[in-house]
């Protein structure tokens, strides 16, 4: 008598489509539980909201008339887009806290038991904040543009620089995740949330650099949130801060925000997955 061994199964091509789809579908799923929790804590959206127009009232019309902007342009056109800049990077705040709070909750462990795609909890918790983030940000357009702001060089330019903003908040929601799972602890990443500010500070969100002392004006001009705020400036046809000692990240804006970007993706994705893959291990 002869028995038989069946050959164990191989994942091939044809296999493939099939994990692709289940990684969507859960990523999908994923992301309306976060788009959930947004809807019964409508606060976080005001909290989103409330620097960026405190640091409006402050420096557009406390501070303002003061303010000296390159080539002689209106201060607050200047400081519009910066202010923008602040709500893509402001995205690190909840992305920490969020992920603090699940591993404290056991949302962590719960989602890793079950049978879904490690990545598509992390995407889900991403895309979900990234449309959040992208009626917050039209929010503030709208504040923008009742205060007198203007974009002077087409809607096409003017969504370009949208989407560098929204590409950059991307990159905050996942730099903030993987903070958050390094913490682990939720008052603690709330705590930490509060460094976001003082970064911000040291670029040319709010003045141009040249003013600054010389260790602090490198800083300032290679910080990556300089960078976005003059691709900004520049996409939306606003008052810029270029000269012919400026460096390469505020000269090529566009370029360095990518370039950016690409970097800190390139770093905290997979940092981020494998944290919460091996959460406890």
């Amino acid at each position: 008598m002869t028995t038989t061994t069946a050959a164990p199964a191989r994942v091939g091509p044809a296999a493939r489509p099939g994990r692709v789809r289940h990684a969507l579908s859960d990523t999908g799923t994923l992301t309306l539980r976060v788009l959930l929790y947004y809807r019964h804590s409508p606060g976080l959206i005001a909290a989103s909201l409330a620097a960026p127009l405190a640091m409006l009232v402050v420096f557009g019309y406390i501070f303002g008339s003061a303010m000296q902007v390159p080539g002689g342009g209106s201060y607050r056109e200047y400081l519009m887009p910066g202010l923008f800049v602040l709500v893509a990077v402001n995205g690190v705040m909840p992305s920490m806290v969020g992920a603090a709070r699940d591993i404290g909750r056991g949302v962590t462990d719960r989602l890793r038991s079950m049978p879904i795609s490690r990545p598509a909890a992390l995407f889900g918790q991403t895309l979900a904040d990234l449309m959040v983030s992208a009626v917050v940000l039209a929010m503030m357009v709208g504040v923008g543009l009742t205060t007198g702001w203007r974009t002077h060089d087409g809607p096409a330019r003017a969504l370009a620089a949208l989407a560098l903003l929204l590409l950059f908040r991307f990159v905050m929601n996942w730099t903030g995740i993987y903070l958050g799972l390094l913490v682990g602890k939720e008052d603690i990443a709330g705590q930490l949330s509060v460094l976001v500010f003082p970064i911000g500070m040291v670029t040319n969100v709010f003045v141009p650099t040249d003013g600054l002392p010389d260790w602090l004006r490198v800083i300032a001009e290679w910080n990556p949130i300089s960078a976005v705020a003059a691709a900004t400036r520049d996409l939306f046809g606003n008052p810029q801060q270029v000269t012919d000692g400026t460096p390469w990240p505020l000269h090529h804006p566009v370029l360095a925000t990518l370039g950016w970007s690409t970097l800190l993706l390139a770093v905290f994705v997979p940092l981020a997955v494998r944290r919460f893959t091996t959460h406890r291990r």
